[in-house]
């Protein structure tokens, strides 16, 4: 199984900060996820206008606040999710992609989050084959409502798209 390289720019970031290799790795990760999601969303729902590049920004940065919080990368904590943002505004990051460093964590209690953001918080969830029913939910709810679909068919047809995906977590 060959994993999808992180962005050019990501990789200079993650270099110029100095990123522990952990992290680097689950970034990694959680963006070819997230690459995988968004090839299943274009074949089942191709219509779905969706910002590909924005979300593949986000799972390659989203837990970037760790560099700052390395304790984080093991145990837990959120401080990276309050810092991220605005170290990757440092770095010369947009604030509209800097977001998902914050939203990938509070997305079941922020307001009007874009389905990027969703689909962000998904890919992190989904690369170690977790499920979380109030975010797919979300996610299907969000797809479905766009589309025009019934929203328990655009459940099944995603919660196929995170069985797949949860099938190859272990390796």
């Amino acid at each position: 199984m060959k994993i999808r390289e992180l962005p050019a720019e990501v990789i200079q970031l993650l270099t110029n900060l100095n990123a522990p290799s952990r992290l680097v790795a689950h970034l990694t990760l959680v963006h070819d996820v997230a690459f995988e999601i968004l090839e299943a969303f274009q074949k089942h729902w191709p219509n779905l206008v969706i910002d590909r590049e924005a979300v593949l920004f986000g799972p390659s940065t989203h837990d970037i606040g760790k560099v700052l919080h390395p304790h984080e990368l093991c145990g837990p904590g959120n401080r990276h999710e309050e810092d991220g943002p605005a170290l990757l505004e440092k770095c010369g990051f947009s604030p509209d992609r800097s977001r998902f460093a914050r939203t990938h964590g509070s997305w079941d209690h922020e307001p009007n989050l874009d389905l990027e953001d969703f689909v962000v918080a998904l890919s992190d969830h989904a690369w170690k084959g977790s499920r979380n029913d109030k975010l797919e939910s979300k996610v299907a709810s969000i797809i479905a409502t766009t589309l025009g679909l019934e929203t328990w068919k655009v459940f099944l047809t995603l919660d196929n798209i995170l069985v797949e995906i949860a099938s190859r977590a272990e390796e």
